[in-house]
């Protein structure tokens, strides 16, 4: 019986590595085929966009065959020295492209911005990154490019969030921006996890380089969500050891809310835990009568 429960087990999961081709880059499932490599290590593996040169962020290990998408390609071979020194090569070719790419739009009077050049491994393909405001007809741009580097060219317009996560930099706490260091993809982020958390709303400081709001946002929302189920919101009427009040700020993750006893207004308001007080009214709701409570029992 055990072993019937373990081959059920084995025929449900596939054996794969995790690769990504950039810093802080999505993450792609492979199969590792005879190969056993260990995160950190270089790869050569076959693309949809040709041959390129990963890095193993996930070793080889077994996932459910509902996690991927078949069918897995395998990788090529671990790189070898003479492999990652071709591709420190493409990276300096890469810089020289981008300073002939803007040259070219300059002369060509195009409205738009270069952000990053690749090349693929086998320089069989070369990608230039851009930002624009609006349309740009580029048909003669990468027609000239196409003569100057005899490759084939991609122009990928990208958005602002795509353009701060590759060229990098520091964000307003000092340190390297979230999605250029280890946000693999981007999140969902509503000016309403802002007002939950009691930000100020003014838009330099919840936004972020990219001028989005920032990513950082989110990492707290849940525990916030859960703190302010428990948390009497501000202006409601609460009941307190020392009489009933006001709640005029609260502190969710603190567990404490601020309240103004209404019988004494010349007292400051005091701090309490918010499992000592009682609610009594919430603004926007009608207090439940005897009669109402009676009602909703039947």
């Amino acid at each position: 019986m055990n072993e019937e429960i373990k081959t059920n087990e084995a025929e449900n999961t596939v054996e794969i590595i995790g690769i990504n081709f950039r810093e802080a880059g999505k993450i792609y499932y492979f199969d590792p085929g005879k190969y056993k490599l260990t995160a950190g290590e270089r790869v050569i593996v076959d693309t949809s966009r040709g041959v390129e040169m990963g890095t193993v962020k996930i070793a080889n290990k077994n996932v459910p065959t509902t996690e991927i998408v078949s069918p897995l390609k395998t990788i090529i071979r671990p790189a070898t020295p003479a492999d990652i020194e071709q591709d420190m090569k493409n990276h300096q070719a890469e810089m020289d492209a981008a300073i002939i790419c803007k040259k070219k739009i300059a002369a060509h009077g195009l409205e738009m911005s270069l952000v990053a050049v690749e090349y693929t491994f086998d320089k069989s393909k070369l990608i230039f990154y851009f930002t624009c405001e609006s349309r740009v007809d580029f048909r003669e741009l990468v027609k000239d490019l196409a003569s100057t580097f005899h490759t084939r060219i991609e122009l990928r317009q990208i958005g602002i969030r795509d353009e701060a996560k590759m060229m990098g930099g520091l964000g307003i706490c000092g340190r390297k921006y979230c999605c250029a260091g280890f946000l693999t993809d981007f999140v969902q982020v509503s000016i309403k996890m802002a007002k939950e958390q009691n930000f100020s709303l003014n838009s330099s400081k919840v936004s972020g380089a990219c001028g989005r709001l920032m990513c950082c946002l989110r990492y707290e929302h849940e525990t916030y969500e859960e703190a302010i189920k428990v948390t009497p919101p501000v202006n409601s009427t609460v009941k307190t050891s020392d009489g009933v009040g006001t709640v005029i700020e609260t502190r969710p993750l603190a567990g404490e809310i601020k309240v103004k006893l209404n019988d004494n207004d010349k007292d400051a308001p005091k701090i309490y835990k918010c499992r000592d007080v009682k609610i009594i009214k919430v603004p926007g709701k009608q207090e439940k009568s005897e009669s109402d409570e009676d009602v909703q029992e039947d």
